[in-house]
C-alpha cells in the first residue's frame, strides 16, 4: 500500500511539472521622454490591464503585473484612454510580445521567429495623449489584393484619398490579402501612407491554410501583425478585437465556420469585468454573426456573446466579409437579451467585387459591389458611448450616398411599364424614402428586395458587347438590402424631367439624389 501510495506521488508531481506554466513579469510605464524605453525616473502606472489572451489583470500601484504564460501565449497591453503606444514602422501599435520560445510549426508562409526565454522584466510603453470622447475612426472591409497589381488599386482607389486629420486610427476588417500571405508587407507599407495609428482584423483569406488547428492558423498572421484577439479604449469606447473564423470547420475538417473557441469567450469574458457599463463596446470582428440557420456561423457562439454583453446598453459590431454593405439587427429571436435590439454594421468594401468591373478614369477597376454599392469605406463618428456612420464612396463627393437609376428615354404613355430606383448605401429597410419628380411634393418609394438594376445593366455589359470588354467581368447580382423602387411617370409632356430622392438614414441624417430622364412622343 505504502509502495502504492509513493508512485501515485510521484505520478501526481509529474504531472504538475508538466502542466506547471511560466510566469511573467514587467511593469507598464509611462514613457515621459518618449524614448520607448524605461528610465529611472519614469514611474508605473496603476490599474493599467494586461493579459496573456485569457486572464486579464490590472497593474499594482507601481506599474508592476504578473501572468501565466504557456509555450504559446501572446502577452499585451490593453491601451487605456489618455495614453498612447508607440507605432513601428508601419504605424501598427506596439501593445505586445509573442511567448513562443520554440516559434512557430514549419509551414508554407512563415510564422513567428523563437522568442527564447522570458526577459526578466518584460516592461510595456505607454505615452500620455489628450483624447476626446468625440472623435472618428476609419473602417476598411476587405483589401484582399491578390497580387501586387492589386495592391496598388488599393493604394490608388483608397490609400491616396484618404484626409488623416478626419480620423484618430483606422481599422481594417480582415482580408488584408488574399491567400497569398507574402503580400502582408505589401498592405501594410500601403496603410503606412495614411499615417494614422492602424489596427487590423484577421480575415479568412489571411490565414495558414496548412494548419491542423484553429490555434495556429494565425502563425503567420500573428507575426506580421500581432495578437488577433485583443482589446483597446479610447474616450469611451471599449473596443475589442476578435478572430472569429474557425479554421479547419470542425463540422467536416474542411473550410472554415464562422465562430469563438472557448478561450476567445473567456477573455471576452475577462476583458469586459473592466469596462464600465455606461461605455460603449465595439467589437470588430471579420464574418457577420448572422447564422444563416447554424449554416454561416455557429449560432451557441453567438448567444454566449450576447449572454456577456446583456449588462452592456450600448453596443456595436463591425464586419466585412460579405462584399456587399448591410444593416443587421440582432433581437431577442436571435438571442439578443435587451429590448433595442443590437446593431451589426456589415461594412461595405475597399477592394469592392474583388477589383473587378472596368477601369476608371484613375485606372483602378470600378468594382461595385453586388448589391450595388460602390466600393469605399466607413468615417464612424464618436461621440461619449454614442455613433454615428457615414459611408464615404471611393473617388466621389461625401455627398454621393444614393444612386438614382431610371430609363434614359421612353414613349409618353398613360399606363406606365417602368419603374426608377433609388440605392441608399447606407439604408435598411426601416429608413423612409421619398422622390419627387419636377419640384413636385414627395412621395414615397417601396422597399424592393431584389438585384439593383443599375449594376445588372453593367453585369451583363460582358454579355452583349459586340467587341470583348476590357477589365474582370463582375459577380453576378444579389438582393439589395437598401434599395427602393417606384413607377415611372411616362404620362407627363415630352422632354425632359427631373427625378429627385430624399433618403433619411437611421443616425437621422438627410441625403439627397436625382437623375434625368426623357419623355418622348
Amino acid at each position: 500500500m505504502k509502495k502504492l501510495f509513493c508512485a501515485s506521488f510521484v505520478l501526481l508531481a509529474l504531472t504538475s511539472i508538466a502542466h506547471a506554466q511560466e510566469k511573467v513579469k514587467g511593469i507598464v510605464y509611462e514613457d515621459v521622454n518618449n524614448n520607448g524605453k524605461k528610465d529611472k525616473k519614469e514611474k508605473g502606472l496603476a490599474n493599467v490591464l494586461v493579459s496573456n489572451g485569457i486572464d486579464v489583470i490590472p497593474t499594482d500601484k507601481n506599474g508592476n503585473y504578473e501572468l501565466d504564460v504557456t509555450n504559446d501565449s501572446p502577452i499585451f497591453v490593453i491601451k487605456p484612454s489618455g495614453y498612447q503606444f508607440h507605432l513601428d514602422n508601419y504605424n501598427l501599435p506596439k501593445f505586445y510580445y509573442l511567448h513562443k520560445p520554440q516559434g512557430s510549426p514549419q509551414s508554407k508562409y512563415p510564422g513567428v521567429q523563437p522568442s527564447g526565454k522570458l526577459p526578466k522584466s518584460l516592461n510595456f510603453a505607454l505615452v500620455s495623449s489628450k483624447e476626446s470622447s468625440q472623435f472618428t475612426a476609419f473602417t476598411f472591409g476587405d483589401p484582399q489584393a491578390y497580387t501586387k497589381e492589386e495592391v496598388q488599386y488599393f493604394i490608388t482607389g483608397v490609400v491616396n484619398e484618404i484626409d488623416k486629420s478626419k480620423a484618430v486610427f483606422g481599422i481594417s476588417l480582415g482580408d488584408l490579402v488574399g491567400d497569398d500571405l507574402s503580400l502582408h508587407p505589401d498592405y501594410k507599407n500601403a496603410i503606412k501612407q495614411i499615417g494614422l495609428p492602424w489596427y487590423n482584423v484577421m480575415g479568412n483569406h489571411d490565414m495558414n491554410y496548412d494548419a491542423k488547428t484553429d490555434e495556429l492558423s494565425d502563425e503567420t498572421y500573428e507575426s506580421n501583425f500581432g495578437p488577433n484577439n485583443f482589446s483597446f479604449n479610447y474616450g469611451k469606447v471599449h473596443f475589442i478585437i476578435l478572430d472569429n473564423i474557425l479554421y479547419p470547420d470542425p463540422r467536416d475538417g474542411k473550410s472554415y465556420w464562422g465562430g469563438l473557441r472557448e478561450d476567445q469567450l473567456k477573455f471576452i469574458e475577462n476583458d469586459l469585468k473592466f469596462v464600465p457599463k455606461d461605455h460603449l463596446v465595439v467589437l470588430s470582428f471579420h464574418i457577420p454573426l448572422e447564422d444563416n440557420n447554424n449554416e454561416w456561423f455557429r449560432a451557441t457562439d453567438r448567444e454566449r456573446l450576447f449572454e456577456l454583453l446583456k449588462e452592456f446598453p450600448n453596443t456595436l459590431s463591425l464586419s466585412a466579409h460579405t462584399h456587399i454593405q448591410q444593416q443587421i439587427f440582432y433581437g431577442k429571436d436571435k438571442g439578443w437579451k435587451q429590448e433595442k435590439p443590437h446593431h451589426e454594421y456589415n461594412v461595405g468594401t475597399t477592394s469592392g467585387d474583388w477589383y473587378s468591373g472596368e477601369m476608371n478614369e484613375q485606372g483602378v477597376p470600378v468594382s461595385t459591389m453586388r448589391d450595388g454599392t460602390p466600393k469605399g469605406y466607413a468615417l464612424i463618428h464618436f461621440n461619449g458611448n454614442k455613433y454615428e456612420v457615414d459611408y464615404k464612396v471611393a473617388g466621389k463627393p461625401a455627398t454621393y450616398q444614393i444612386n438614382v437609376f431610371a430609363p434614359k428615354e421612353v414613349f409618353k404613355a398613360e399606363k406606365s411599364r417602368h419603374s426608377f430606383y433609388a440605392n441608399v448605401f447606407m439604408g435598411s429597410s426601416e429608413n423612409e424614402v421619398l422622390y419627387s419628380v419636377d419640384g413636385g411634393e414627395w412621395e414615397k418609394m417601396k422597399f424592393a428586395s431584389e438585384g439593383d438594376p443599375a449594376y445588372e445593366s453593367t453585369f451583363y455589359k460582358w454579355d452583349v458587347s459586340e467587341t470583348a470588354v476590357k477589365g474582370r467581368r463582375p459577380s453576378k447580382s444579389m438582393s439589395s438590402t437598401h434599395l427602393w423602387s417606384a413607377k415611372l411617370p411616362t404620362s407627363l409632356n415630352a422632354g425632359e424631367h427631373t427625378i429627385k430622392v430624399k433618403a433619411t438614414d437611421m443616425y437621422g441624417k438627410v441625403h439627397y439624389g436625382e437623375t434625368i430622364f426623357k419623355i418622348t412622343e
